[in-house]
């Protein structure tokens, strides 16, 4: 099958979208990725890159890359942000299809978690190349805007429905990535357009595995630490974990590890500091090849999410990882994410936001032995072969392409 892939994010910056591209061309399809140029989650283009002007380059050394240039994040903020998005439709529009002239598609695929606008730079690509267009819904707008504070005038968040109607009317297929999603998404879609289509991670172990750090490597094996991993930004309700952290300042073989970084993380480091919280460790952000050995040595895996409804109908990314790497896991949010870590019985759930009972959590897991431990870490594993492994799951995507 040919398949044009559009993200806004792709490698070097760590997205699921890059194992898929990888398991997609390992199955035989013929795929080209069309992206920006890398500067998530820091606001900086990545080296070797330029936030001007386009590029080629190849992915895995056979995968074809076509790059636009895009205004990149920079420190945030909603100006930034707004440039950042709007800069890629652009760009998108304007380059794209010059960039595939005379090349043919079977399907475009659009991993869409925010912004939902890089939809839109395929809508003319599929008319061009007479393709089935199916956009993959990794985040609810207009409800995430709201969820996160980006977006409060109530107007414009209608304005912004209006948008996303538009956008949804022109794909094919619209694939949702929790169950939770389908009814959100059809208050703007046909409900026959809709999907059930999980996030899945490539965990085989022949990939590369780079070398945790001696300092971090010898806190996670002398202390109980509980590691957070990933974007360190609004909706991570970081707010709760430096509470979680005060709350047990005086338990010292327990430590709250966030590893990662974002918008938030200069926020982080004040707090770590005005509080004297030497129990909260901010090692920063390592290559997504190192977080398998770091998961294999943290005694938890947590992850946390704001009491909000858009994100109670999420499942983050971090939940397959958490999951595949065996490891127990404390969870800190509502809704589906909480859902599938106790379906699985793969560790312990507590409200979004809710300080005490995530400390309650906390001590309740570290007083369980070693081995119960273990026994949810491998509850987890076993639902995550069973409803997220990569190869199954893309096998899943190319079938729903070609319907």
């Amino acid at each position: 099958m040919r398949i044009l892939m559009l993200s806004q994010y792709f490698w070097p910056e760590s997205f699921i979208i890059n194992d898929i591209v990888r398991t997609l061309a390992e199955q035989g399809h013929d795929v080209v990725v069309t992206t920006g140029k890398p500067n998530y989650p820091d606001g900086n283009v990545f080296e070797g890159y330029r936030a001007a002007g386009t590029q080629r380059e190849r992915y895995e050394g056979h995968i074809e890359v076509l790059r636009v240039p895009l205004w990149p994040r920079g420190k945030g903020g909603a100006k930034n942000l707004i440039l950042n998005y709007l800069s890629f439709v652009f760009a998108g529009l304007l380059y794209l299809p010059w960039m595939l002239r005379k090349r043919e598609f079977d399907a475009i695929l659009v991993f869409a978690p925010s912004p939902v606008t890089q939809a839109i730079p395929a809508i003319p690509l599929k008319w061009l190349k007479k393709a089935h267009l199916a956009l993959w819904v990794q985040d609810l707008w207009p409800e995430s805007l709201s969820a996160t504070g980006f977006v409060r005038n109530r107007h414009l968040l209608k304005l912004v429905g209006w948008m996303v109607r538009a956008i949804y009317r022109h794909c094919d297929t619209l694939l949702v990535q929790s169950r939770a999603f389908v009814e959100p998404v059809a208050r703007y879609a046909a409900r026959e357009k809709i999907q059930y289509y999980p996030n899945s991670m490539d965990v085989r172990s022949e990939r590369s595995v780079v070398e945790v750090p001696l300092e971090l490597d010898a806190l996670l094996k002398q202390h109980f630490c509980v590691v957070f991993a990933g974007n360190l930004g609004t909706a991570q309700a970081l707010d709760t974990l430096v509470q979680a952290a005060e709350q047990l300042r005086d338990e010292p073989d327990i430590r709250i590890v966030l590893v990662g970084s974002g918008s938030r993380l200069d926020w982080l480091k004040s707090q770590q500091q005005a509080l004297a919280l030497d129990n909260l460790v901010l090692p920063g952000r390592f290559p997504m090849e190192a977080m398998s050995a770091i998961f294999e040595r943290s005694s938890a895996l947590l992850v946390s999410l704001n009491d909000e409804e858009a994100f109670a109908q999420t499942i983050p990314s971090k939940i397959q990882a958490y999951l595949a790497a065996g490891r127990p896991i404390i969870a800190c949010m509502n809704g589906e994410g909480a859902r599938v870590v106790y379906e699985a019985g793969a560790g312990l759930t507590s409200p979004a936001e809710q300080v005490l009972p995530l400390v309650t959590n906390i001590r309740r897991m570290k007083a369980l032995g070693p081995a119960e431990r273990a026994v949810m870490g491998e509850a987890g594993r076993a639902y995550f072969d069973a409803h997220f492994e990569m190869d199954s799951q893309v096998t899943r995507l190319v079938e729903l392409l070609q319907r």
